[in-house]
C-alpha cells in the first residue's frame, strides 16, 4: 500500500474544567477511516510519539496522541536523559490515576467521532513503555477493538494512581490484543511476559504476544540506544495487520 498524505495539527479535547492537548494526523484524501488513539511513554507527546502518530495516518487511518499528563505537566516534552526519565517516572507512577487515564483516552476517542470522516464502527490504540501499559487498560473500553501494547512494563504487579493490578482487568476486554516485548528488557522479566500472556489464555481474548530475543526495553524508537531495526520492523508489520484486520476488516493471509 502506499503511504497516503496527511495533515498535521494539535487540538484541544475538552473534559469539563480541562483542555487536553492532542497531536492528530489524518490523511487528506477525502474518505472514511478508522481512528487510533496513540498512548505516549514517559516522555510526553514528543517527536518519537508525534512520528508513530504520522506514521499510522499513512497507513489509512486518523491517529490522535492526548497528552497524558495534561493534568501534571502542561507541554511537557522531553528526551531520554536519566534526569528526563526521573522525571517521567515521577509523573507516570506516583501522580497518574487510572481512572483519569481512561477517563482522557475515552474523550479522544469521543472528540474522533465527532469527525465526519472517522469510521465509529470500532477503534484502536497502541502504546510504549508507560503507554504499553495504559494501553492494556484502554483495551477495557467498550470502543476499542484493537490494541497494540508495546514493553508496557508493571502489567502484572502495578496500577497507575494504586489497587489492584492491571493485569486483574484482563477479563474486561472486548477486542483484540497484541503485546510486543524485549527479551533483553530487565523492568519486564520474562515470568512476567509468560502471566501475562497467561491471561490472556485464560479468558479467552484474542491475542498474539510477541518475544524479540536481543531486544531491550525501547526497541520501537529510533530515538533511542536500545533500537532494535529488526525487532521493530517485524513488530510494525504485525500492527499493521493486527489494525487492517480488526479496523479495515481486511484479511492480510
Amino acid at each position: 500500500m502506499t503511504e497516503l498524505a496527511i495533515y498535521t495539527t494539535t487540538v484541544n479535547l475538552s473534559q469539563g474544567d480541562l483542555d487536553i492537548a492532542a497531536y492528530l494526523a489524518k490523511p487528506t484524501e477525502p474518505g472514511s477511516y478508522p481512528g487510533i488513539v496513540v498512548l505516549q511513554e514517559i516522555f510526553g507527546v514528543n517527536s518519537h510519539i508525534r512520528d508513530v502518530t504520522e506514521r499510522i495516518a499513512k497507513e489509512g487511518y486518523i491517529a490522535i496522541a492526548p497528552a497524558l499528563f495534561q493534568r501534571l505537566a502542561p507541554g511537557f516534552e522531553t528526551g531520554y536523559t536519566p534526569e528526563a526519565i526521573e522525571i517521567g517516572r515521577n509523573y507516570a507512577w506516583g501522580q497518574s490515576k487510572a481512572s483519569e487515564l481512561l477517563s482522557d483516552i475515552q474523550t479522544a476517542i469521543d472528540y474522533l467521532k465527532t469527525l465526519p470522516e472517522v469510521k465509529k464502527d470500532g477503534f484502536g490504540c497502541i502504546g510504549f513503555c508507560f503507554g504499553g501499559h495504559v494501553a492494556y487498560l484502554a483495551a477495557t473500553l467498550p470502543d476499542i477493538k484493537a490494541t497494540a501494547s508495546f514493553y508496557g512494563a508493571r502489567i502484572t504487579t502495578a496500577t497507575p494512581g494504586g489497587g489492584e493490578p492491571t493485569i486483574t482487568r484482563t477479563k474486561e476486554i472486548p477486542g483484540t490484543l497484541y503485546a510486543f516485548f524485549g527479551m533483553e528488557d530487565a523492568s519486564i522479566p520474562v515470568e512476567q511476559v509468560d502471566q501475562i500472556e497467561a491471561e490472556l489464555e485464560k479468558y479467552n481474548i484474542p491475542h498474539r504476544v510477541f518475544r524479540y530475543d536481543g531486544a531491550d526495553h525501547g526497541f520501537f524508537c529510533d530515538q533511542r540506544a536500545s533500537y532494535n531495526p529488526k525487532a521493530a520492523a517485524d513488530a510494525w508489520e504485525q500492527v499493521k495487520q493486527l489494525f487492517a484486520q480488526q479496523l479495515q476488516h481486511v484479511d492480510n493471509n
